[in-house]
């Protein structure tokens, strides 16, 4: 890792530096750390451990058995009674590693794209990514790795032969995508939407958009925009410190835009998308075929089509990268056992993406599926930090549910009694069913789910249903 010396990396987190215990092969001014984690199971030799007090576990008391696997140092805010090698005692472990990212951050010499929004990062994140890796060796941001502990752990991660990082930054208050606009130095900042998330903190859309745009606040000197210009709040922002956003969406006002869309149910859609002469590029049209199901997908790509004309790939490359994309588990992830057809969407919700989830189902056709398929079921849970407004959206979303004609509605949760009884106002339907929580769900599953159904699995990620998607992923009849 380059220039993460012990001295280095003490000065960064402005710690206190103990070398005592060094071998004497071992130079804290020239020996460069291997690795930064914050979980002792994965010390590597060489490498440095951040030891930090969570509500159950506190890792000062892993220190001697990261020595044993080869530490080269650690970063603590207790110093050991009985040392084995170098340490770097400071006030706030949590803090160290923001500004260890920061520093490390400042001596490479790479570009980053960070990606905001309320609905669709992750997706987005790996659209992206797909894209850029047609021309450039990427890394990117792994599974949830995207807040104030994984967002400095992730460009930790990044090592000289990487080119360019795609990193996903997520926040639920005001203050927290400037400290990680900080930590990122963003060479591009790419918004997807601006929704109905975290409203418990930031109140209003006008609010999510103040917090949102945070991530300019650190963009590098002469850093590009990508907004999607189809979203009414991000449409106002005509100018960011001398650069001028690249636009996208549906809409041919964008610099990239689509049209011809063709929904094509679980296996995709296809459209034809269409780039502007900016950037460098000529104008020029190709038809992406989007292998992730949801018509909400093609923002995805468009962004990622923007992404890729700022750095220079060419139409063929970008179509390439579209078509290349990997689902991720719990967006949007179709999954096919011997008995049902799963659409595991379960990662996180927001009333935004649970109608887009919804309106995926709806447009399956069942024939897709299995021969004799007959139903589509909803599985649907509680949507967090929505705030005082949260069981009117709840029930917003039971009447959007009802009104799709979804054979079988299940809600899960203590808020999703709100969006059971939305979706009873609409229409007596026959298989609606309430659970107050998922074991209630578990305990009655043969009764709800048949043999052939495809069943479309969301909630928050606090509501844990990644534990549905593997129940359901085995026989239901034991």
């Amino acid at each position: 890792m380059k220039n993460m010396t012990l001295a280095n990396i003490a000065q960064a987190v402005g710690g206190t530096l103990d070398a005592k215990m060094l071998p004497e092969a071992v130079s804290a001014e020239h020996t460069q750390a291997q690795s930064v984690v914050l979980d002792s199971r994965l010390v590597e030799p060489g490498g440095i451990f951040i030891a930090t007090r969570g509500e159950h576990v506190d890792g000062h008391s892993f220190i001697d058995q990261v020595f044993d696997a080869g530490a080269l140092g650690v970063i603590c805010e207790e110093a050991p009674v009985q040392p084995k090698g170098a340490y770097i005692l400071v006030e706030d472990s949590f803090l160290a590693l923001k500004d260890l990212a920061e520093y490390y951050r400042s001596q490479l010499d790479i570009k980053v794209v960070g990606i905001t929004g309320s609905v669709g990062k992750t997706s987005t994140k790996e659209f992206v990514a797909s894209v850029l890796s047609q021309k450039y060796r990427v890394l990117k941001t792994e599974g949830n790795y995207n807040n104030e502990v994984g967002l400095p752990l992730t460009v930790l991660r990044i090592r000289e032969d990487c080119e360019v990082a795609v990193l996903e930054m997520g926040i639920s208050d005001f203050g927290e995508m400037h400290r990680l606009s900080k930590i990122a130095k963003p060479d591009v900042c790419l918004i997807t939407n601006i929704g109905q998330c975290h409203l418990e903190n930031l109140g209003t859309r006008d609010g999510i958009l103040k917090a949102k745009t945070e991530i300019f606040d650190f963009m590098q000197e002469g850093g590009q925009i990508c907004l999607n210009g189809d979203d009414d709040k991000l449409v106002t922002i005509r100018e960011v410190r001398g650069s001028i956003p690249v636009f996208f969406g549906y809409g041919s006002n964008n610099a990239v835009y689509a049209d011809n869309y063709e929904n094509r149910g679980l296996i995709g859609s296809r459209a034809q998308i269409h780039m502007k002469g900016i950037a460098g590029h000529d104008a020029c049209s190709f038809e992406a075929e989007i292998p992730l199901p949801g018509e909400h997908m093609l923002y995805n790509a468009l962004a990622a089509t923007a992404a890729g004309m700022l750095f220079g790939l060419t139409a063929e490359e970008i179509q390439e990268g579209i078509r290349t994309v990997k689902a991720v588990d719990g967006r949007s992830h179709v999954i096919r056992t011997d008995r049902l057809t799963l659409i595991d969407d379960c990662y996180n919700a927001n009333p935004v993406s649970m109608k887009a989830a919804l309106d995926l189902l709806h447009m399956t056709e069942l024939s897709e599926v299995f021969e004799d398929a007959a139903r589509k079921v909803a599985v649907l849970g509680d949507m967090f930090e929505l705030g005082t407004d949260e069981a009117a959206l709840h029930r917003e979303v039971g009447v959007y549910a009802a009104k799709k004609q979804i054979d079988v509605l299940v809600c899960v949760g203590n808020l999703c009694k709100y969006m059971y009884e939305g979706a009873q106002a609409v229409r007596s339907v026959t298989n609606c069913y309430y659970f107050e929580d998922k074991e209630a769900l578990e305990a009655q599953m043969d009764t709800v789910i048949q043999d052939g159904d495809l069943v479309l699995v969301k909630a928050s990620h606090g509501m844990h249903f990644e534990e549905l998607i593997k129940m359901l992923s085995e026989p239901l009849h034991a």
